[in-house]
C-alpha cells in the first residue's frame, strides 16, 4: 500500500491510497475544507457517521474526534484534498468584513454538499500546490483560503455561524464525555481541550471524578471492554483492537495479559 499525506505551509493537505487504509484517530483543532477527488471515505465520531463519496465537498468543523477509512475507487485510487481554513485569517476576514453571527440556532452537523463549479474549479487550482510545479507561499495559502471562505458564503450565506463562530468548547461534563470517547486514542491535551480545560484542569477534574489519573483509566476502561467483547461477543482482538484505541496488537496482547493474568486465548 502506498499513502501519502503531506502539508504544505500547514494549510493544504492532500492524501493518497491504493488499497483499503484504515485511518487512526485524530483530534481536528480547526475547520478544514475537503472535496473527495476519488474513492471514499468513512468518518465516524461521536456526533455521528458520514460517508465522504465521489466528488462531495465536505465542512468539518474544529474542535473534534474523528476516525476514518478510506476506500480506494474501482480503480485503485484514494485522493481526498482539504485546505484548513485557519482561524486567524477567519478572524481578519470577518473583521474587515463587518460579520456578525445571528441569534438563531447554530448548524450542529458535519456539513457536506455537491460541489458547484466554482468550488470543482478551487480544488483543481490547488493541483500544482500539490504536485510542486508551484510554489506555495504563505503569502498565497493565505489567499488560497480567503478564496475558500468567499466561495463558501457564496454557495450557502449562513455556513458563517459555523465559520466565525470563535466561541472555545465550554467546560463540559467530564464523566459522561470520557465514557463516550475513551475509545479515540489521541493525546490528555485533546482531551482536555474538548471537556473546555486547561491540560492541569483536566487532570485535577479528573482525578476527583474517577480516582484515577487519565492514562491509566483509559487503559482500564479499554482492557475491560475488550474482555467484554471477547468473553461475552466471541469477538477476536485483531477486529477490535484498533477501534478500542490500542497503536497495535502487540500492545494490546502485553497489556491485556498484564491486567488479567492470562492470555485472550486462555479466556
Amino acid at each position: 500500500m502506498e499513502q501519502n499525506s503531506e502539508i504544505i505551509f500547514d494549510k493544504l493537505v492532500y492524501s493518497c491510497a491504493f488499497e483499503k487504509y484504515r485511518g487512526y484517530e485524530e483530534f481536528i483543532p480547526e475547520h478544514f475544507l475537503g472535496f473527495q477527488l476519488s474513492g471514499e471515505t468513512h468518518a465516524f465520531g461521536v456526533e455521528g457517521n458520514m460517508v465522504i463519496g465521489e466528488n462531495t465537498v465536505v465542512l468539518v468543523r474544529r474542535n473534534q474526534l474523528i476516525r476514518t477509512i478510506k476506500y480506494p475507487s474501482k480503480s485503485g485510487k484514494y485522493q481526498f484534498v482539504s485546505i484548513t481554513l485557519d482561524r486567524e485569517i477567519l478572524r481578519q476576514y470577518a473583521l474587515e468584513h463587518k460579520i456578525v453571527l445571528d441569534n438563531r440556532p447554530e448548524i450542529k452537523q458535519k456539513v457536506f454538499f455537491e460541489p458547484d463549479d466554482f468550488l470543482i474549479a478551487y480544488f483543481l487550482s490547488l493541483g500544482p500546490y500539490i504536485n510542486k510545479t508551484k510554489e506555495a507561499t504563505p503569502k498565497l495559502a493565505n489567499l488560497k483560503i480567503r478564496e475558500a471562505i468567499e466561495l463558501l458564503l457564496q454557495s450557502n450565506p449562513d455556513l458563517k455561524q459555523i465559520l466565525f463562530d470563535f466561541s472555545e468548547p465550554y467546560k463540559i461534563d467530564l464523566e459522561e464525555f470520557m465514557n463516550q470517547n475513551y475509545m479515540f486514542n489521541v493525546s490528555v491535551e485533546a482531551f482536555a481541550k474538548l471537556t473546555g480545560r486547561s491540560v492541569s484542569g483536566f487532570k485535577r477534574d479528573f482525578a476527583k471524578v474517577f480516582d484515577n489519573t487519565p492514562k491509566q483509566w483509559l487503559r482500564d476502561k479499554r482492557l475491560n471492554e475488550a474482555m467484554y467483547l471477547i468473553k461475552q461477543k466471541k469477538e477476536k482482538p485483531a477486529d477490535f483492537y484498533l477501534d478500542l484505541g490500542f497503536e497495535n496488537l502487540s500492545h494490546f496482547y502485553y497489556t491485556f495479559k498484564q491486567k488479567f493474568g492470562v492470555t485472550t486465548t486462555e479466556i
